[in-house]
């Protein structure tokens, strides 16, 4: 089966410094394989046939572990789940000078529609919606100073989400077998 793992607070501000290169080689030497990193902010496409989603992430943890001594937490997506998220996100979005366009992939524990509940969304700002695995968020780049999903930094929900850009998205979702 073929999976997508983001890392969460890694390489960011100068801190959490972990190599793509070594971080390809700690996922073979646990028994990945095909494993592809995109972009430096921990972004992993990978094959795995002898674990289950649930067995792979502290196997991963532990691997970053054992390669870094950092904690880092992974958050695992199977390419159908990824793809149906990449999917999800609205052709006109953009992550360029004119549109911030953000997808804030929600651990497990928060995964639920009501997770829109707990962020403070300004309906006239901001254009935020909710898929199976995230929250898709997009704001005029003119616009981002006021709106309330800025509000989402600091929170205790922030500690359970990990934030990718669409344009990122949209590549990683290029890099996986299409359905």
């Amino acid at each position: 089966m073929i999976y997508v793992a983001l890392l969460r607070g890694i390489n960011v501000g100068g801190k959490n410094k972990v190599g793509m290169k070594e971080l390809k080689q700690a996922f073979e030497r646990v028994g990945m394989t095909s494993v592809v990193t995109y972009i430096n902010s921990g972004n992993i496409v990978f094959a795995a046939d002898i674990h289950t989603k649930e067995q792979l992430t502290p196997i991963l943890e532990q691997a970053i572990y054992s390669q870094f001594e950092l904690q880092i937490k992974v958050l695992l997506y199977s390419s159908e789940e990824f793809q149906k998220i990449n999917a999800a996100i609205p052709k006109n979005w953009s992550n360029d000078s004119q549109m911030k366009s953000d997808v804030l992939f929600l651990w497990q524990d928060v995964d639920e529609a009501t997770v829109l509940e707990r962020l403070v969304i300004k309906p006239q700002i901001d254009r935020v919606s909710y898929v199976p695995g995230a929250v898709l968020w997009s704001v005029d780049k003119d616009q981002v100073t006021k709106s309330g999903m800025m509000k989402v930094t600091g929170s205790a929900l922030y500690r359970r989400i990990t934030v990718r850009n669409v344009n990122t998205v949209r590549k990683i979702a290029a890099l996986l077998p299409q359905a």
